[in-house]
Formats: C-alpha cells, sequence, structure tokens
C-alpha cells in the first residue's frame, strides 16, 4: 500500500482473534481489535486527527499554537500532527504520571505545561480548579490556539462512527459482536463504536472499564474520574466495572507472551476486564457468540510503570513495602480523621504533616507546616522502612483523602503507632474553611 501522508495510514487496523486456549472462554470468539498499530501508535490517533485536521490550515496561517489538556497518547498524536504542519504543540496537564511519556513528547517537540490541578483529569464542575480554568479560557473565541478539546470535541466521538466501528462490523462479515468491551478515557472510542454497533443491532451488549478507586492505569479513568469527562455518557453502557493495576498488568502480560500482541497497561485491563465478564456468562450459552475488545496502545512507554508495581517482572527485588500490596480490609481498618478534629490534634500532638499532592497543587494551597513528599515518591521511600521515628504522630493529606487513606494503612502495617489520614483531603479542609497558605 502506498500513501501521500502518514496520516493516510490511520485506521483500518486489524482485529484478531485470541486463541481460546489462552482465554478459556467455549462458546464465545474473542477478538483484539488493534488499535496500537495505528502510525503514532494508539487508538488516539484517529480522534487527534479527526479533531486537529479542520481547523490546521487556519492555525498555520495564523500562527497559532495546537493545544490539548492531555498527559498521555493524544497529545503524542497532537505532537506529531503539529510538527507535520509547521505548529508547535503544548501538552497542558496537572501531572505527567508516566516519564517515559513525557519524555517522548519532549523529543517530539512538545512544551508541557502542568498545572495545580486538584484531579487527574479535567473537572469542568470544579470552576476553582486551574486546569478548568484554563480549558474555560482556551474555550474562549479570539483564543491564540487550536484547541482540539478532546474532552468535549464531538469529532473525538465521530472519529469510531465513521472508522473504528464500521472496520469492526466489516471484518465480521457485517455481523455486530454479542459483547463490545471497552476501557473508557475520554469516553470517544467507546461512545462512538457502541452508537455503530447498536445502530446495526440493539441488542449489543456493553462494557466499560474503569480504574478502581484510587488507582492509577495510564488511559483509563477510575470509578470517580469518569462522571467528569463530559463526552462520558452512563447511558452508552450496559455496565461499567472497575479494573485494578494489577490486573491490567497480568492482563498484559497474558496478550504480550501468549498472544505476541505487544499491548500496554490499558490493552491488558481490557483483556482481564473483558474475560473475567465474560466468563461466568459463558457457561450458561448454547450456541456461538463473539465478543470484541480494544488494544489501546504498546507496552514500551510503560516500562516504569511496571517496575514500580512489578519489579519482579523485570529482574528486580519484589515488593516489600507498598500500597499495592494493600488488602482492602487494611485500607478499611485506617485511621481517619475529619477536619474539626485534625485541626485539634495538630494544635495539641504537632504532627508530621505529609501532604501527597503534585507540587504544583501543594504550590497553590496547602495546611500550614506540612511537608510535600509526591505520593510515588512517597512509595518509594517507605519501600526502604519508615522514615520518620514511630514517636512521630503522622497526618497524611491529599485531594480527597482516598490515595492518603491507603498509605496510613501502609504505616500502620509497618508498625508506626500513631498515624491518621484527613478525610475527604485537602478540599474537604478547604470547604470547611479551614486555613490554607499557598507558596
Amino acid at each position: 500500500m502506498r500513501y501521500d501522508s502518514i496520516t493516510d495510514a490511520i485506521g483500518n487496523t486489524p482485529l484478531i482473534r485470541i486463541d481460546p486456549a489462552v482465554h478459556g472462554l467455549r462458546n464465545i470468539d474473542l477478538y483484539a481489535k488493534l488499535e496500537m498499530l495505528n502510525p503514532f501508535g494508539s487508538v488516539k490517533d484517529r480522534a487527534a486527527w479527526n479533531m486537529a485536521r479542520p481547523g490546521l490550515p487556519g492555525a498555520r496561517e495564523r500562527g497559532e499554537t495546537l493545544v490539548e489538556l492531555s498527559s498521555g497518547n493524544t497529545a503524542k498524536a497532537l505532537a506529531v500532527i503539529a510538527g507535520m504542519h509547521d505548529l508547535s504543540f503544548k501538552s497542558v496537564t496537572n501531572r505527567m504520571r508516566v516519564p517515559e511519556i513525557k519524555e517522548l513528547l519532549l523529543l517530539l517537540g512538545a512544551e508541557i505545561e502542568e498545572l495545580p490541578g486538584r484531579t487527574e483529569c479535567l473537572d469542568p464542575t470544579d470552576t476553582d480548579d486551574p486546569l478548568t480554568r484554563f480549558h474555560q479560557e482556551l474555550t474562549r473565541p479570539g483564543s491564540a490556539h487550536l484547541h482540539t478539546d478532546q474532552y468535549f470535541n464531538a469529532l473525538n466521538t465521530e472519529a469510531h462512527e465513521t472508522g473504528t466501528g464500521p472496520e469492526i462490523l466489516a471484518d465480521l462479515d457485517g455481523r455486530a459482536p454479542d459483547w463490545f468491551i471497552a476501557c473508557v478515557g475520554t469516553a470517544g472510542s467507546s461512545t462512538g463504536v457502541a452508537r455503530v454497533l447498536r445502530d446495526h443491532d440493539p441488542a449489543v451488549r456493553v462494557v466499560g472499564l474503569v480504574g478502581q478507586k484510587s488507582d492509577f492505569i495510564p488511559g483509563i479513568r477510575n470509578t470517580d474520574e469518569v462522571h467528569e469527562v463530559g463526552l462520558f455518557d452512563p447511558a452508552t453502557y450496559d455496565t461499567i466495572e472497575p479494573v485494578g493495576s494489577g490486573e491490567a498488568i497480568d492482563g498484559m502480560l497474558t496478550l504480550v507472551r501468549r498472544c505476541g500482541i505487544l499491548a500496554g497497561p490499558t490493552g491488558g485491563a481490557a483483556y482481564f476486564g473483558t474475560v473475567r465478564h465474560l466468563r461466568p456468562l459463558d457457561t450458561e450459552l448454547t450456541g456461538r457468540k463473539t465478543a470484541v475488545f480494544i488494544v489501546c496502545d504498546r507496552m514500551e512507554s510503560y516500562l516504569s510503570y511496571v517496575r514500580d508495581r512489578r519489579p519482579e517482572l523485570l529482574g528486580r527485588p519484589p515488593l516489600m513495602n507498598s500500597v499495592a500490596t494493600l488488602t482492602d480490609a487494611e485500607v478499611r481498618a485506617a485511621d481517619i480523621i475529619d477536619t474539626a478534629d485534625a485541626q485539634k490534634w495538630i494544635a495539641a500532638e504537632r504532627p508530621l504533616v505529609i501532604d501527597l499532592r503534585s507540587p504544583f497543587a501543594y504550590a497553590a494551597l496547602h495546611i500550614e507546616g506540612s511537608v510535600n513528599i509526591v505520593d510515588e515518591l512517597f512509595d518509594e521511600l517507605l519501600r526502604g522502612g519508615l522514615p520518620f521515628s514511630k514517636r512521630q504522630p503522622v497526618l497524611l493529606a491529599c485531594p480527597v483523602g482516598e490515595k492518603s487513606a491507603r498509605y496510613a494503612a501502609l504505616l500502620t502495617r509497618m508498625g508506626h503507632p500513631d498515624v491518621r489520614s484527613l478525610a475527604g483531603g485537602i478540599i474537604a479542609w478547604r470547604d470547611a474553611g479551614a486555613t490554607l497558605v499557598r507558596d
């Protein structure tokens, strides 16, 4: 095949049948849509090109900057597209959590601006969040930016209504699958494909997969964040189910080692969630059924993600003191303290207050006297043992009190006698009218 431009190679990705000996389903044919084989490496290539393409001629004429609120694959694709059209690209985010992606964006010529946002993705309802304010500024008429706006732009969804969905139907000889399973990020791919499949056959069942509460899988919103995404409509899905980071890595290993599909953790989460959902249904079937899931991107950009959670896979010692090893019972048993009691405790006992948020969020507003140790760095510190005396009481704080509760549970397991987590986090502290200071 010969093309005039690399963007002509976006789409028409293969649909690969997964060997039943791998997944164990007896009555369901399982297929993977390999979006990782798009030219820039992910499912986001489709949306990035569809969103950017209409505005590129005018943006180049006016010397605008292409900008997106993204720290992952959308930013990567847009950085390539911007360079091809002699435009600069800016990635705006509140936190770059995967080092390889950040380095790749810089290599592609992107400018990265990290803002002190309070959540991992844009929450348009939180008008005090700097990320939300930046988004509002970008969407005003006369902005000097070409803003692709992946969280709200209908062209994101349209890319999959005109491409991914029809391709699945064509590869299944005009039949819609009985199940379509997709991880939910911006919700563009799952929404667009679901519309096409259901227009063809209203009986198609759609499963949305999200990250577990307080967990992190690249490219997937967790159970709290997903409702902040403008394109997300719960009516799209017959059910929404959580997947953990450990399960995502397990699924990734199966795809890589058993199927030769070099999927990243998002694809691993899709595979694991798909098989887990279908296994109990499989035993009740009498005829053949079909299911399709999406492999979003490749594994090479996530080696640090795997190393931080499963170091033994890369020839390193296994994790000892890590939140990844906590049980649900341990987390539920963590000592949680509300703002009023925390204020009294701080005044009486002067605990060490550790703020686990990003440096940008900490600089914007924090509890006076607190110290900032980003959760990922704190996790590394704890692997070597307790970093402070057991005689020192500790209060942990994060944006909404979820991560801090997990670290409080871990410190308790490690033998610290007096560690507590701030209920509701810094947001609850702020909403209670308690004092916050800024650098």
